[in-house]
């Protein structure tokens, strides 16, 4: 291996231990990288640029907005108000009501804002039913991400990885199309997780200093839990050091993460991580002042707050995402592409139009639309194009695959599909689905071409691995939510998740080839 490949192997070392170490924030660290590979002259700034205008970054970006209209409607509340059992009942049973509602909807709504809705309120109801929440959270949050698969639109990922796909010169994937294997993994995992997931999760951990005592009521104050967001601007810094009091007239009582919950006294040497859930002492104003702000994924006091929308918008909104997915479905047939051959009437078409009605008719607030959108997840999505460019220009991605292939000349291309599958869930189980997504699609490209074989099945299982975020909380970010809200341990999710990150791999090697065969 000459020096060039291995300078890029060096590099990559480093990004993967700084993603892990979470030192800073992931679209930081891969555009560290892109920067790096530029000054080495391994990437122009034309190649280090592109992942910018790319389609599916774009597509991404546009959703989080229809994300953000369709949650403004409050009819998710009012679903899940009824999905929710009135009487007496057990977890099983409100399992098997919730959990495929959910997959439904994450299969076209990014799951973020999906968790970030339901998981305070079906903590609440669980707690007044006398139910354990723990039973319940960590299969909302696996049940978003199994419908997430469903789809091209389920996922960031999936629609990295469909811009990979095009830009290598190859069709991408159509609305549906990953549903082939994504719906019987969804259908398997969501019975694991109504058959196991209630003898394996914890009972309920009961969070100190639970109530509110009378004096606090007395003096109108309550307790307020907020799950921390990637913009929250004290990321990283000790708890000590940023006064809560002063920026939101709050003050910190409790910091939760991993299953612990600290006290003031306890938290000396803390630092603020994304994900952390934080129990506040305030009035109303705080609900009235960030309870719509980005810094917070989630903020919960108790209230469920009604929708502000009028009622007609509340529908428009769901008839705007259904035009989008009918209408991107539709503009995949051939008979519509030979009607309009000079319009692409794909999904980028379709959610840009319904953004853009979106806004003019105020169903997000259009000032403020910058705040909806996860900037981070958007560079970490260009800068894996940059990196992914990398290893190809270098060398390094057909240096790796020549080895792999070496080491395995005498199996079949489905024991290679096993091993990228295993590279690219360990990934995505240590730092991001997208960045895992960037590593393994250039080295399964050219595991392809060294093998003489069609690239799609390797695609699409790096689309399933990438995905299959189940066995830590780190992996995905409605797993950080639920880990706050829950109390719950690294265990909880090493415990429920691991057979559904082995379910996933079965189901790859063996379904991915007769689908799209080799």
């Amino acid at each position: 291996m000459s020096f060039t490949p291995l300078f890029v192997l060096l590099v990559l070392f480093f990004i993967i231990l700084a993603l892990i170490k979470d030192r800073m924030r992931p679209g930081l660290v891969l555009l560290s990288g892109a920067v790096v590979f530029l000054c080495a002259g391994i990437l122009t700034p034309k190649e280090l640029l592109e992942g910018f205008s790319n389609k599916g970054m774009m597509t991404v970006a546009l959703l989080f907005l229809v994300s953000e209209g369709v949650r403004r409607s409050g009819l998710l509340e009012t679903l899940l108000r009824n999905l929710l059992p009135k009487g007496k009942t057990g977890v099983t049973a409100v399992q098997i009501r919730m959990l495929p509602i959910v997959s439904l909807i994450s299969a076209f709504l990014n799951n973020t804002p999906v968790v970030v809705i339901f998981a305070p309120m079906i903590k609440r109801w669980a707690e007044k039913h006398r139910l354990a929440p723990t039973k319940l959270l960590i299969p909302l949050s696996y049940a978003t991400i199994l419908g997430g698969v469903c789809t091209l639109i389920g996922t960031s990922t999936n629609l990295v990885i469909h811009g990979m796909v095009i830009e290598a010169g190859y069709s991408g994937f159509g609305m549906f199309e990953l549903g082939k294997v994504g719906l019987v993994v969804c259908l398997l995992g969501l019975i694991y997780l109504i058959v196991f997931s209630p003898r394996l999760l914890p009972a309920n951990r009961e969070d100190r200093d639970a109530l509110t005592s009378t004096e606090e009521r007395d003096k109108g104050l309550h307790r307020v839990e907020v799950v921390l967001g990637a913009r929250f601007p004290a990321i990283n810094k000790r708890v000590f050091d940023f006064d809560f009091k002063r920026k939101y007239g709050a003050t910190l009582l409790e910091l939760r993460r991993g299953g612990t919950t600290l006290i003031m006294h306890d938290m000396r040497r803390e630092r603020f991580r994304e994900g952390d859930t934080l129990v506040l002492l305030t009035d109303d104003t705080f609900m009235q002042n960030w309870g719509d702000s980005s810094f917070f994924l989630m903020v919960s006091n108790g209230k469920e707050a009604e929708p502000a929308l009028p009622v007609w918008k509340r529908w428009l909104s769901v008839g705007l995402l259904l035009l989008m997915i009918v209408g991107a479905t539709i503009g995949e047939l051939p008979a519509v592409r030979e009607a309009f051959p000079k319009m692409k009437l794909d999904m980028f078409f379709f959610v840009s139009v319904v953004t853009i009605l979106m806004a003019w008719l105020q169903i997000f607030p259009a000032r403020k639309y910058t705040k909806y959108i996860s900037w981070d997840i958007l560079v970490t999505i260009a800068s894996a194009f940059a990196i992914s460019k990398a290893m190809q220009n270098s060398g390094m991605a057909d240096a790796v695959a020549a080895w792999t292939v070496g080491l395995s000349q005498n199996y079949s291309p489905v024991v290679l599909l096993g091993v990228v599958f295993i590279i690219t869930n360990l990934f995505t189980e240590l730092m991001t689905n997208n960045a895992a997504a960037a590593l393994a699609f250039p080295i399964s490209l050219s595991i392809a071409e060294h093998l003489s074989v069609s690239p799609m099945p390797f695609f699409v299982t790096i689309c399933l691995a990438a995905s299959a975020s189940f066995s830590t909380p780190i992996g995905y970010q409605t797993n950080l939510i639920v880990q706050g809200i829950g109390n719950y341990r690294f265990g909880d999710f090493v415990r429920v998740g691991l057979p559904l990150n082995l379910m996933t791999l079965i189901v790859a090697v063996t379904l991915v080839p007769l689908i799209w065969p080799f």
